[in-house]
C-alpha cells in the first residue's frame, strides 16, 4: 500500500446526528429537531409541533455535546488526523435572523476545537450539514427563497472570523447534490409543506427545488470568494453525495440512461461549485423537469470567482439503472430508479456493497475536475451486539473497510489525488434516513437505542483496534 506520507485519515459526524443538547446552550430548534424517529419499514414524520408520543432522535443524538472531551480524547487515542464535524447553524444563531450570535454556541465550539487542537487533530467543518433553523423553515420555505442566502453569509461570515485560527478546512454544503432530486427536499434545502408530513414525502415542485438549489450554488461561492479574504489559507470545498450509475444491461438505451442519471445524480452540483458554471447539459434537465431557473449576471459572477478548492464525496454504493428492465431497487428507503447489482453483496440496510465502485469513482471525478479529492464519508451500517463482556465483535466492519481502503490506494496508484479518508462515522450516531441509533456505523459503540433510552456510555469495537493499526501504518496493516 503507497498512500502519500501526508495523507490524513480521519472520522466524519454531523451535529444533528451526533451533537444533541438541543436544548442548551442558548440553541433553536433547527429543522430536523422536528423528525421523529421510525424504522427502516416505519415512516418518519416531520411536525411543526412536539407530539408527546413521539420520539425526536436528532434532539438527543449521541449527546457529544455532554462527550465532547471524552469522544475526542477516544478518537485521539485511535490515532485520528482529522475530525469531520458541522457546526450546528441554530446553535450561533438560534433563528437565523438575530444581529448578534449566541455567545454560548460559539463558545461551546471552541472549546471543541481547542481540545481537538490538544491532540493535534485537524478539523474539517461542514457549515451547513442538513442542518436549518427551523425559523426558516416557517419563515421562508428554507432554501426556496433568496433572501437565505444574505443569513447563510452572515452565520459564514461569524465563523470564518471566530475560527480563522483554528480552522482550515471548510465545506460550505454537505451532499449539496440532495436537492437535484425530490428525495431530500426537506432535508437538504430545508422545503416542506404544511401539516403533519412523512419525512419522504414533502411534495416535490421542481421550479421552488432547483431555484433553491441555484441560490445554494450562489450562497456556497459566495462563502468561498469571503472565507479566502478573511484568510487566504483556507481550504473551501464543496461535496457531494456520489452514486455512480451503471447500466443495468449492454443495450444502448441503458447505456445512455446510464449517462443521463450520472449527469444529474454525480456531475451536475458538482460541475457547477468546481468548474464555476452550468454544464452543458443542464438546459435538457431544465426543460425536462419544465422549470426556468432566475439566473442574474451577478449569480453567474461570482459563481466563477466561488469555485470550490476541493471536491469531496461521500462514497456508499453503486446503482445501476435501466431504460428497459424493472426489478429490485439498489437503495432502500430512497425513491430513486434504480436496479440492484446482481453481482455484489448487501448490507443489513440492503444497500449494496461495491468497493471497487470507489476506485471508479475516484477515477471518474478526479479525470473530470483535475483538484484534491477527499472522501469524507464511507462506511457500514450494521447491527452490534455489546455482548456479555461489553465487547462488540465486528468482523464485518473490518472486511468492508479493508476493501474499500485497498480501492482507494488503487485510485492513488492510477493518479488520483486523494488527501483524506473521514470514515462515517467513528462513533455511533442517528441514522440520517430512518432514525435509528441500532443502524451502526461507528468504531465506538454508544449506548442508547431507537428511543434515546441507555447509559449513553462508549465502548470501544474490535474494528476501533484495527482501525488504529492502519493509522499508525499509514495505511500499510490491514490485516
Amino acid at each position: 500500500m503507497t498512500f502519500p506520507k501526508n495523507f490524513l485519515w480521519g472520522g466524519a459526524t454531523a451535529a444533528n446526528q451526533f451533537e444533541g443538547g438541543y436544548d442548551k446552550g442558548g440553541r433553536g430548534l433547527s429543522s430536523l429537531d422536528m423528525v421523529t424517529n421510525g424504522s427502516i419499514n416505519e415512516l418518519r414524520q416531520i411536525t411543526r409541533s412536539t407530539i408527546s408520543d413521539k420520539y425526536y432522535p436528532n434532539r438527543k443524538a449521541s449527546d457529544f455535546y455532554h462527550h465532547y472531551k471524552e469522544d475526542i480524547a477516544l478518537l485521539a487515542e485511535m490515532g485520528i488526523m482529522i475530525f469531520r464535524m458541522s457546526i450546528s447553524w441554530s446553535r450561533i444563531f438560534p433563528k437565523g435572523i438575530e444581529n448578534t450570535p449566541n455567545e454560548e454556541g460559539l463558545k461551546f465550539y471552541d472549546n471543541v476545537f481547542d481540545e481537538l487542537k490538544k491532540y493535534n487533530i485537524e478539523p474539517l467543518v461542514t457549515i451547513s450539514h442538513f442542518d436549518i433553523p427551523l425559523n426558516l423553515v416557517e419563515k421562508y420555505n428554507g432554501w426556496a427563497s433568496s433572501e437565505v442566502i444574505d443569513l447563510y453569509l452572515k452565520y459564514c461570515e461569524i465563523i470564518f472570523k471566530r475560527y480563522k485560527n483554528k480552522v482550515n478546512y471548510w465545506i460550505t454544503f454537505n451532499e449539496i447534490n440532495a436537492g437535484v432530486t425530490g428525495v431530500s427536499s426537506y432535508q437538504g434545502l430545508g422545503i416542506r409543506n404544511e401539516g403533519t408530513i412523512s419525512y419522504s414525502d414533502v411534495e416535490d415542485d421542481p421550479q421552488i427545488r432547483l431555484q433553491a438549489l441555484h441560490y445554494q450554488f450562489v450562497a456556497a461561492a459566495k462563502a468561498v470568494v469571503m472565507g479566502h479574504e478573511i484568510n487566504p489559507n483556507f481550504k473551501i470545498g464543496c461535496m457531494i453525495g456520489s452514486s455512480i450509475c451503471y447500466p443495468y444491461t449492454c443495450h444502448p438505451k441503458d447505456i445512455i440512461h446510464a449517462q443521463e442519471r450520472n449527469q444529474l445524480y454525480n456531475y451536475y452540483c458538482a460541475d457547477v461549485q468546481v468548474r464555476g458554471e452550468y454544464p452543458y447539459y443542464a438546459k435538457r434537465i431544465w426543460d425536462n423537469e419544465n422549470v426556468s431557473l432566475h439566473i442574474t449576471k451577478n449569480d453567474e459572477e461570482i459563481l466563477k470567482k466561488g469555485k470550490a478548492d476541493f471536491l469531496a464525496i461521500s462514497y456508499y454504493a453503486t446503482m445501476c439503472v435501466s431504460a428497459t428492465q424493472t426489478g429490485e431497487s439498489a437503495l432502500a428507503n430512497l425513491n430513486l430508479d434504480t436496479l440492484r447489482n446482481p453481482y455484489l453483496e448487501k448490507t443489513d440496510w440492503d444497500w449494496v456493497i461495491d468497493p471497487d465502485g470507489l476506485r471508479f469513482t475516484l477515477n471518474e471525478m478526479y479525470a473530470r475536475y483535475q483538484i484534491p479529492l477527499m472522501v469524507v464519508e464511507n462506511g457500514l451500517s450494521a447491527y452490534d451486539v455489546l455482548d456479555e463482556n461489553m465487547e462488540i465483535h465486528d468482523p464485518y466492519r473490518v472486511e468492508y473497510f479493508k476493501a474499500h481502503i485497498r480501492a482507494m490506494n488503487e485510485a492513488i496508484e492510477d493518479g488520483v489525488d486523494l488527501r483524506a479518508y473521514t470514515t462515517w462515522a467513528p462513533i455511533d450516531l442517528v441514522s440520517a434516513i430512518t432514525g435509528e441509533m441500532k443502524k451502526r456505523y461507528g468504531f465506538i459503540y454508544v449506548d442508547f437505542d431507537d428511543y434515546g433510552n441507555g447509559t449513553g456510555k462508549r465502548y470501544k469495537k474490535d474494528s476501533y483496534y484495527w482501525y488504529k493499526k492502519v493509522i499508525a501504518s499509514n495505511g500499510e496493516s490491514l490485516d
